[in-house]
């Protein structure tokens, strides 16, 4: 008697991908890495692209590279594009730290780049101002019509519960026209879309203006605005994490039920923080014009307020990882001057931005692989 016997072959089939709720806390190590993750996968994608239009990802890539740390003079100029960078995430940390959705931060980039120029072409202060004068008077005005354009998108949340995500993006719309109006009309140059060159005294000093004294620093480009930067981190660091106010924002942005029970004045904060993330948008236009382009124009931002949003969320809400990061898009602003075609950083920008936000649900959920019970 012969004996037959069948076997069932396991296919991929016969399992699933399930996802869990996490009912623990994320380990700390565990949200770097998960971003560090999504970089990559960006990457492989953006290499997909490039392999699918006829394009080398590794050259691609080595040219990136070389073209924004290859040297020390490209390092510079890579400083030069994270500047404005820093400041702008940091503005957009501080107010999604609190889960205030501040889309408007290009729009207060150039209302501060507006109220800082009115300083010298108003002018507020006459030419000869000494420069260590005349450079706080633009910080100070860059700072204040920032965090003026913020207090109405704030007010309106605080007040009448407006949604600030429609009148910050809204608001973006106005502030380039109003910069408009006086850059063709008011303080044009001979008609064209540019104002007259600031007189030196208002331009932030250059690593190259001290190479008299130190040789190294010869055609170096990065100016003190990369300074202010650098405070800025260490001043939101502090307000977040070893202030009162701090622990507010963070209970607003964690848990606002808790925090309307605890007391916590909701209406104020709401207004404060949109000022502090406007004021501090409008300090990187003032860097800006400051220290790159001297004058007031419209082409002072290749959408910087829009890749600090991406740099705030890829760097986790950390003020510090807000440095690392600006460093990275700021060379992928400055490849993209010698890549064809050049929407290839900016395309390389969005498919992070994207994984990023896809991987937050790794964050959320446990995958767990499990097999499916036959009948």
């Amino acid at each position: 008697m012969t004996v037959e016997v069948t076997t069932k072959r396991r296919s991929w089939l016969s399992y699933r991908l399930v996802m869990e709720p996490r009912l623990e806390e994320v380990p700390r190590w565990m949200s770097p890495l998960v971003s560090l993750g999504a970089i990559v996968v960006a990457l492989i994608i953006g290499g997909v692209i490039l392999v699918a239009v006829g394009g080398d990802p590794f050259a691609t890539y080595a040219h990136i590279a070389r073209a924004s740390f290859g040297s020390l003079g490209v390092f510079s100029d890579t400083l030069v594009k994270a500047t404005p960078l820093i400041l702008v995430g940091l503005a957009c940390t501080l107010a999604f730290r609190m889960r205030l959705w501040n889309i408007g931060a290009e729009g207060q980039f150039f209302v501060g780049a507006f109220g800082a120029s009115a300083v010298v072409l108003t002018p507020l202060l006459p030419q000869e101002t000494p420069r260590y004068v005349m450079i706080p008077a633009m910080m100070l005005m860059g700072f204040v019509a920032g965090a003026l354009w913020g207090f109405v998108p704030g007010y309106l949340k605080a007040k009448l519960n407006v949604n600030e995500i429609i009148t910050t993006l809204m608001m973006n719309y106005i502030a380039i026209s109003w910069n408009n109006f006086f850059i063709f009309g008011v303080w044009s140059e001979g008609g064209f879309q540019m104002s007259p060159v600031f007189p030196k005294t208002a331009w932030l000093p250059r690593l190259a203006d001290y190479a008299r004294q130190v040789t190294l620093f010869r055609g170096l480009t990065a100016h003190l605005g990369l300074i202010i930067g650098l405070l800025a981190a260490v001043l939101v660091w502090f307000i977040l994490y070893r202030s009162k106010w701090g622990y507010e924002i963070r209970l607003i942005g964690d848990n606002p039920q808790a925090a309307r029970y605890a007391g916590v004045p909701m209406v104020r904060n709401t207004v404060l923080v949109m000022m502090l993330s406007g004021g501090l948008a409008g300090l990187a236009g003032m860097s800006e014009i400051s220290g790159v382009v001297h004058r007031l124009q419209g082409a002072i931002s290749p959408g910087y307020g829009f890749t600090g949003i991406i740099v705030a969320w890829l760097a986790k809400l950390n003020p510090f990882a807000v440095v690392l990061v600006s460093l990275l898009f700021g060379s992928l602003i400055l490849a993209g001057r010698e890549i064809q075609p050049s929407g290839i950083p900016k395309l390389i920008q969005g498919i992070i931005l994207f994984m990023l936000i896809a991987s937050e649900v790794l964050l959320r959920y446990r995958v767990r692989v499990v097999r499916v019970q036959e009948a």
